[in-house]
């Protein structure tokens, strides 16, 4: 085997080991899950994505300030609650 062959044989290796990691991070051999999932699981939560289609939809119209205020309240409070449990266990 010669230099070259051994080097294009490695980069194969590594380009199939980079696939693999992808497909684990995106979910696409989980029938469980999708890539959109993965995506939102990523940037941002679930929490933050209710408050934001909650306040698009106020600016909308299509959402009564009493609603979208229970849904900020729900997101402050739920929010506030994570991060004291974070803090008391990490301890800080």
């Amino acid at each position: 085997m010669t230099r070259e062959e051994f080097l294009k044989l490695g980069d194969k290796m590594e380009q199939k080991i980079k696939e693999a990691e992808l497909k684990e991070k995106l979910y696409l051999e989980n029938k469980q899950k999708g890539i959109l999932d993965a995506l939102q699981e990523k940037m941002i939560s679930r929490k933050l994505l209710v408050f934001i289609c909650s306040t698009a939809l106020l600016w909308n119209t299509q959402l009564d300030p009493e609603t979208w205020g229970m849904i900020a309240m729900c997101y402050i409070g739920g929010q506030t609650a994570v991060d004291f449990a974070k803090m008391w266990r990490h301890g800080g």
